[in-house]
């Protein structure tokens, strides 16, 4: 992985001209190394990411556009513009657009670790099933849970 360079960028491109589709979400990497990676997100209505921990890494989503409901830790919230959501390592969180309208929001993540790679993963899937998305993720460090209020089968 390469160290940081200076520079910007710019708004409507991705870090080496890279788009992902993720869980039918678009994410646009905007800059990687090996102790953080941050993307754009774009969240149309009703996407969502499932409740999951990253047992190896903090999470920061800061909400640009629309709102995001949230299940942090066994709590619901919503964040909306100008909100900064911190998701602690090892916390487990899920991430829903409820709100009828698109969401947009800047993440970051510390260290990195094998979430980009998971990305290029998911995104390169014929079919974003949840098994195999699932069983993908564990093994780059991220792991599903089963929906708030179910029990564990």
């Amino acid at each position: 992985m390469k160290s940081e360079s200076a520079g910007i960028t710019r708004a409507n491109e991705g870090h080496e001209g890279i788009r992902w589709n993720i869980l039918g979400q678009t994410y646009v990497p905007k800059h990687v190394t090996e102790h953080s990676f941050s993307w754009h997100a774009t969240f149309p209505p009703g996407t969502f990411v499932p409740p999951h921990i990253h047992p190896t890494q903090d999470e920061y989503l800061y909400i640009l556009e629309g709102q995001l409901e949230f299940w942090l830790d066994g709590e619901e919230m919503s964040a909306s513009p100008g909100d900064l959501v911190r998701l602690p390592m090892g916390k487990p969180h899920g991430i829903f657009n409820r709100s009828g309208a698109t969401a947009k929001c800047l993440f970051w993540v510390s260290p990195t670790g094998k979430l980009y790679d998971l990305f290029w993963g998911i995104h390169n899937m014929a079919d974003q099933n949840p098994v195999d998305v699932v069983a993908l993720s564990a093994r780059h460090e991220v792991e599903f849970l089963p929906p708030p209020g179910e029990a564990a089968a």
